[in-house]
């Protein structure tokens, strides 16, 4: 690499989807770019994350829906092939190898170096590569950090001794543990615990907190999907937290709990958070503090770093810890970056091209539980927090002959929040089999503040669960 290959316009440090994301905006707007990654070009989503976990959990929850559906239930009534699924999931994951992605960045003429990048001053940046070298870049431009979170640990003594699972090791591990315990009430920890039950581990889940499963969500969602856990087999546990942990000589984990009672497991995975990966950035060469998340204003640029020239896309600044709402922060800071380059404004009242707003008012989620939760907007508990004056409305979505349609005995909720002075939908929340596909007509009347009256004339399609919308407008009417 020559000394004039080391200046940019921007570098982006990591390689994850929000990195890539941002790295291929800011090349379209002519600003020539370098990425750095000390790992796999794709990040903890497309290798220890949403591919992955979301292949273990297909033929989980394909099955579970299949055995509700009369004349089919009697064909998968055996065990799931194990090997197969993991197969798959190392197939999804791309057997850990990012060729794939080195090929795309190099189709949208971005630069890689692979190493880990730390700063040493205002847009100086320093990687040291896999092979002892060290490169000194400067950026004319920006620095931007996306370099995400990692799994959080408590602090038990001798934890690292037990050699505990996170995230990472739940969605790439070669076999499937006799007994694993599963410590954590959000979306890991009951995703993971889904996925494990069914391939033939015995879980056991623990959760700390007396509000339930899903606390961040509806209470009901985290009450049915405790009650599928429960179904599969999984022992839940609500207002239970470990007091040591501890493995012995054959390799059992021994799990001590608050009641006092002994759980002996093969493995033990924590799901109890993330922590930003800004420990070993150089941070304090910018003049801020290791370890901690970077706030950024709404074309995610760092408010606290004088001049401008530091952004941060995806988790890393704490807004919604979601891979695609990582990519959309990502589409809004590299568009916002170009136009800043070209000094051009970056409000743009028309469009809304420069400026993250989904981030607070309508993040999707769906959990990949059987039941599903799919949500967008505000809950019940949010709405209340922000002083929102909100119209609740509930139906039980298993009265819809579509569910019905779905599966025999269908099990789920709908609630839909209204703003009860503009008469908007500002929340929706579903929880059943097959409801993360309704997802995106929520997030649709979210974003775009459709009144009630124009909702009326989306008519749903019959028999489709759809028809859940339609029958919660009746029942507000009536």
């Amino acid at each position: 690499m020559n000394d004039a290959s080391r200046t940019y316009d921007v570098i982006v440090i990591g390689a994850g989807p929000a990195g890539e994301n941002v790295a291929e905006r800011t090349r379209a707007a002519g600003l020539s770019t370098v990425i750095l990654e000390h790992e796999l070009l794709g990040g903890e989503c497309s290798f220890w994350a949403c591919e992955p976990s979301k292949a273990l959990l297909r033929p989980v929850i394909a099955r579970a829906d299949a055995r509700r559906v009369p004349g089919l239930r009697q064909a998968v009534q055996g065990a799931l092939d194990a090997p197969a699924v993991l197969g798959h999931r190392d197939a999804m994951a791309e057997h850990w190898k990012d060729d794939d992605q080195v090929d795309w960045l190099n189709s949208v003429s971005v630069d890689l170096i692979r190493g880990h990048g730390r700063f040493t001053g205002p847009r100086q940046v320093e990687v040291r590569t896999p092979g002892g070298e060290t490169v000194p870049l400067t950026a004319r431009q920006v620095v931007v950090v996306a370099t995400g979170t990692g799994a959080a640990l408590p602090d038990l003594p001798g934890l690292a001794a037990v050699r505990p699972w996170t995230s990472r090791e739940a969605t790439s591990a070669d076999h499937v543990p006799g007994r694993l315990v599963v410590v954590g009430g959000g979306v890991v920890a009951v995703e993971m615990a889904t996925a494990w039950q069914a391939l033939g581990s015995d879980v056991t889940l623990l959760v700390r907190s007396r509000e339930g499963l899903l606390p961040r969500m509806e209470p009901f969602a985290g009450e049915l999907v405790a009650e599928g856990l429960r179904e599969l087999g999984v022992d839940v546990r609500v207002g239970c937290s470990v007091t040591s942990v501890a493995r012995d000589v054959s390799g059992e984990v021994r799990t001590t709990v608050s009641d006092g009672d002994e759980i002996a497991s093969d493995e033990i995975l924590f799901a109890i958070g993330r922590s930003p990966k800004t420990e070993d950035l150089g941070l304090e060469s910018i003049g801020l503090t290791p370890g901690q998340w970077l706030p950024v204003d709404d074309t995610c640029r760092v408010t606290i770093v004088p001049e401008g020239w530091l952004y941060a896309v995806g988790d890393i600044n704490h807004r919604a810890l979601m891979t695609h709402q990582g990519k959309y922060q990502a589409r809004i800071a590299g568009a916002a970056i170009g136009a800043r380059a070209r000094a051009q404004p970056v409000d743009d009242a028309k469009w809304g091209d420069h400026v993250a707003t989904a981030d607070t008012e309508a993040v999707p989620q769906v959990v990949f539980t059987h039941p599903e939760v799919a949500s967008v907007g505000l809950t019940t508990r949010e709405a209340e927090r922000r002083g929102r004056r909100v119209e609740i409305v509930d139906y039980d979505i298993g009265f819809v002959a579509g569910a019905r349609q779905y599966a025999e005995g269908y099990h789920g909720r709908a609630r839909m929040l209204l703003d009860g002075e503009r008469d908007t939908v500002v929340g929706v929340t579903f929880v059943g089999p097959g409801v993360g596909e309704l997802l995106h007509s929520a997030t649709v009347a979210v974003v775009s503040e459709v009144p009630v009256r124009r909702l009326w004339h989306a008519v749903p399609a019959f028999p489709t669960i759809s028809e859940v919308w339609l029958r919660l407008l009746e029942t507000r009417r009536g």
